[in-house]
Formats: C-alpha cells, structure tokens, sequence
C-alpha cells in the first residue's frame, strides 16, 4: 500500500521499505517528534537516539519506554516526552494532539523539554554509578 501510494504520489509521499542508517540519522534530525506506539518494548533504544537528536518522543507505555520516556506535565513543566497507557488508537490519538497542542500553542514549554530530552544520559558512564550505588545498597554499604 504504502509503495503505491508513492509511485502515485511522488512529489507527496516516499516509502523505504528498508534499513538504512543514513536515512535514519536525517530523519530523526528532521523530525520534531518520534512515534513509537509499541505494544511490547522491552529496552527501546529508537527513543534514546530521539532524546540525542532533540526528536521528542511519543510513547505507549511498555517496558524500556516506559522507563526511560518521562512523561509532559505542563503544570510543573517536567518531563521530556509524552506517553499513553492502553494500546488503543484513540488514547494515541489523544497523546498526539496533546503533543501538537504544546507545539504550536506553548513553543517555549516544547523548547526545554527538547533542552531536558537532550540532556538526558544514557552511556555507560552513567549507568556504572547507578549500578554500583544498587550494589552498595545491596550490600548495605549505603
């Protein structure tokens, strides 16, 4: 369906039906936001990439996501994504005009959750401190 709609429309619509790393570093460069409706998830590391290139991500809540997106409270302006719980179109639906909402209407509030997105670290170097804090507490060190 989607190669079809291309060769109908060209000038409108690009299907890659494939891998292609290149392609996936200019589209995560040129995106605002990144969709990732999984239904199972257990690291996820798409939303990760997505926090580095400043692409907000949108996430059902599962696994990985779930643990590494925090959701958008506007009130205390925290978190650097948004997320939905049940796997159902109209909950993502809803997320995503949300989403679109602090946008265009509250450019700011996106801005420094773009800031907080890519702010966020996940190398080894942070997770050696987390790991050997669980461990000294483990251990009753702490």
């Amino acid at each position: 369906m989607f190669r079809h709609f291309a060769w109908k429309y060209p000038d409108k619509i690009s299907a890659n039906i494939c891998y292609s790393d290149d392609l996936a570093h200019k589209l995560y460069g040129a995106a605002d936001a990144f969709l990732m409706p999984s239904r199972f998830e257990p690291c996820g590391l798409t939303q990760m990439i997505s926090f580095r290139y400043g692409t907000i991500p949108i996430v059902r809540e599962t696994g990985g996501l779930k643990d590494t997106v925090q959701p958008y409270n506007e009130y205390d302006n925290v978190g650097d994504g948004f997320s939905f719980s049940n796997y159902n179109g109209e909950e993502m639906l809803n997320i995503i005009n949300y989403s679109k909402h602090i946008f265009f209407d509250k450019k700011r509030q996106w801005n420094q959750m773009v800031d907080r997105a890519m702010a966020n670290d996940y190398s080894w170097n942070a997770s050696k401190f987390k790991y050997e804090g669980l461990y000294k507490y483990l251990m009753g060190e702490c």
